[in-house]
């Protein structure tokens, strides 16, 4: 059994693919386990009115529920039919914090992401999220192509 855990941060896109197939490698290479991350965005920044926050709330659920059935089920059971072992993590927020978060609770040792990804203009004044995590991570991040 390993003692260290590796995070995926996953977006389900096809441009993930190799980042999940190359995590998988190194894992198995380590002897390490996989944590399969996928975040939705979220702002706390919106001024709702009471009715529009229950919808929000209803959504949210939704949002969670058809993410971990898209995303991160195929994406934990690819890891399991590697023959590694694997969990996932859902959560709501910014991208870059929500990961670098899960990473100090989890104690990672690595995160994998994958280069592709958002190329909006938000993406290009913000930054993006393999930026963001080589930036700001508290562990080596690798950015895969």
């Amino acid at each position: 059994m390993s003692s260290e855990t590796f995070i995926v941060a996953y977006e389900g896109e096809k441009g993930d693919t190799p980042t999940l197939d190359y995590a998988i490698e190194r894992a198995k290479k380590d002897g390490a386990n996989l944590l399969v991350v996928h975040i939705l965005e979220w702002s706390p920044y919106s001024f709702l009115t009471p009715d529009e926050l229950e919808e929000r709330h209803g959504r949210r659920k939704q949002e969670m529920a058809r993410a971990k059935e898209i995303v991160l089920d195929p994406a934990v059971a690819k890891v399991k039919a590697a023959g590694l072992e694997a969990s996932a993590e859902l959560r709501y927020g910014s991208v870059v914090d929500k990961i670098v978060e899960i990473a100090a609770e989890k104690s990672a040792s690595m995160i994998f992401v994958g280069r592709a990804g958002s190329q909006s203009m938000a993406a290009r004044v913000f930054g993006s999220v393999p930026i963001g995590l080589a930036q700001v991570a508290p562990v080596p991040t690798v950015i895969v192509p």
